[in-house]
């Protein structure tokens, strides 16, 4: 995502606030969209359409009137899940076209607004302002886990691509069902930077970062007071 909580006053310059450049808002927003309907489809696949709701759905039509077996109840809800899972590969293609999309804007970004001369900033002032650390440090972690979840991902969208044309690369049923693994498991480490990032923006709303969601919706504005 976009911020985590971030202190919107530069570490080099804390009167003068950053602004988000057009392209970062896009895909900020346009990835936090993808990213909760991806999961919206995994958490209706593994609650109303489990296999174990089958039960339900033969009872279900048995009062309208069919007449349905164990098999076929379970067929419909395999049916069901498969529809799911044909929206959830749509929600990855459209992730990732949008990782692309952040790769290729950052090469045109200015210098002062790509994200690791950020980072690399970051460090530096971390490192030569000792009296400034509280606010260096907490730039310094803020970067580095927007680092981490760019690495995320580019993992979701590896194992994703790979399990959708699994047959296409010549991909081994257990090599798949390893990168199947992998792939839920990138899933429940973005969940919790979506729950960190919430929570930091609250945060700092609170606090000494106020406007970070409207920054983040308007670019923000660039003050030089002197």
């Amino acid at each position: 995502m976009g911020v985590i909580g971030t202190n919107l006053t530069d570490t080099e310059n804390p009167k003068a606030v950053k602004k988000n450049a057009a392209s970062l808002r896009f895909w900020h927003w346009f990835s936090a969209l993808v990213v909760c309907g991806s999961l919206l489809t995994v958490l209706v696949n593994s609650t109303l359409l489990d296999r174990d709701n089958s039960g339900l759905v033969k009872e279900e039509l048995i009062q309208a009137g069919a007449k349905v077996d164990d098999q076929q109840a379970r067929a419909v809800i395999h049916g069901m899940e498969d529809q799911v899972w044909g929206i959830h590969i749509y929600f990855g293609y459209a992730l990732a076209i949008l990782l692309v999309f952040r790769v290729i804007s950052e090469l045109f970004q200015s210098k002062d607004q790509r994200f690791f001369r950020k980072l690399k900033t970051a460090y530096q002032n971390y490192v030569v302002k000792p009296k400034e650390r509280r606010l260096t440090r907490h730039e310094l972690l803020t970067k580095t886990l927007y680092l981490g979840y760019y690495f995320l991902l580019t993992l979701m969208v590896i194992t994703g691509l790979s399990i959708a044309f699994d047959k296409e690369l010549g991909i081994s049923k257990s090599f798949s069902h390893q990168l199947k693994e992998t792939h839920g498991f990138v899933m429940y480490l973005i969940i919790a930077f979506i729950i960190v990032h919430v929570f930091g923006v609250f945060l700092a709303e609170r606090k000494d970062g106020k406007g970070i969601v409207s920054d983040m919706i308007n670019g923000g504005e660039r003050k030089n007071n002197g």
